[in-house]
């Protein structure tokens, strides 16, 4: 049997080579980014650990029959997932190993950004003391709506922590019935209520050929004058070119984002002059608990597929 990890970010493989180890299995570590050394890398592989590498018909058809592909965290956008199942090449996912600290991320971004945390800093730097000449309206949080696209884990996390700010709960989820989303706190209403009602927008969905620019120029039209967006999913959700176009022109208050289409984040997207942005490296995941966790968890999940077990978080 052979074990690979194609690609990390995480500094050491410990509980994969651990995991490789107890089966019996060879193992080797990579950071392939091209198709091409995901294909060399791959080769003959019953258990694949996967961060960006690219995960497509070409690479995983050279896998071994009945090969698992265990994707770090939530995201499996760089996974086809119908080739996948044409190959019989299974897949899983961590889903649950960084809930608290994206959920803090995101609410950290929320409240500096409606807070105006930034343009405060910003205008005593500048020599300014007084309020009005360096923030305009600031809404109480006791009096924000704060809307929630997806109202999964880390959404009702992110909630959880609103509602301690007396902040109210709206969501969108086709999966959530309003019984269940009441209960969670949320007031489940359309997509497009919850887009054109809230005081801050946050996205909590996959990346899928459906909710690929889910919110672009017509739904950053619909959104309050002076609302924000928090993006701590996917980049590819936003039309990065038109939420340039809404905070140039002050329709949008703020944008916090920790994901971008393109990552890094090109020098010569409009974003980066943009004003009143917070951009974070695709880091919401980030602790040192929470690295550990979704290594911990990756590799009990390749042992599960090395000794022929069900596997926790299956998605094929």
């Amino acid at each position: 049997m052979r074990v690979v990890v194609t690609d990390q970010a995480f500094g050491g493989v410990d509980h994969e080579r651990a995991a490789a180890l107890a089966a019996h299995a060879e193992f080797a570590e990579h950071q392939c980014r091209s198709e091409d050394e995901t294909l060399v890398a791959v080769r003959d592989a019953n258990v694949v650990f996967n961060n960006f590498a690219p995960m497509n018909e070409r690479t995983m058809g050279a896998m071994a029959e009945g090969a698992t592909i265990i994707r770090y965290g939530v995201g499996v956008d760089n996974v086809d997932i119908d080739a996948a199942k044409r190959l019989g090449v299974h897949v899983c996912n961590v889903p649950d190993y960084g809930v608290e600290e994206v959920a803090d991320h995101a609410a950290a971004m929320a409240l500096t950004l409606a807070r105006k945390l930034g343009r405060y800093d910003a205008g005593i730097r500048a020599g300014e003391w007084k309020i009005g000449a360096m923030v305009d309206h600031v809404r109480s949080l006791s009096q924000t709506t704060v809307g929630l696209i997806g109202f999964g884990r880390i959404a009702r996390a992110f909630a959880d922590r609103m509602t301690g700010f007396g902040a109210e709960i709206i969501a969108y989820d086709p999966y959530v019935s309003a019984e269940d989303g009441k209960a969670a706190g949320a007031l489940m209403q359309p997509l497009d209520d919850v887009i054109a009602k809230a005081d801050i927008l946050s996205l909590h969905v996959p990346l899928t050929n459906e909710t690929r620019h889910m919110v672009g120029e017509a739904q950053l039209a619909r959104m309050r004058k002076g609302s924000i967006l928090i993006n701590v999913s996917r980049g590819g959700l936003v039309d990065e070119d038109a939420l340039a176009r809404a905070l140039e022109e002050g329709h949008i208050s703020g944008a916090g984002l920790d994901v971008f289409e393109i990552e890094p984040l090109p020098d010569s997207s409009p974003l980066r002059t943009a004003p009143n942005t917070i951009f974070t490296p695709h880091a919401a995941f980030f602790s040192e608990a929470s690295v550990d966790r979704l290594q911990r968890l990756a590799a009990e999940e390749g042992l599960r597929a090395l000794r022929g077990e069900p596997l926790r978080c299956a998605l094929t």
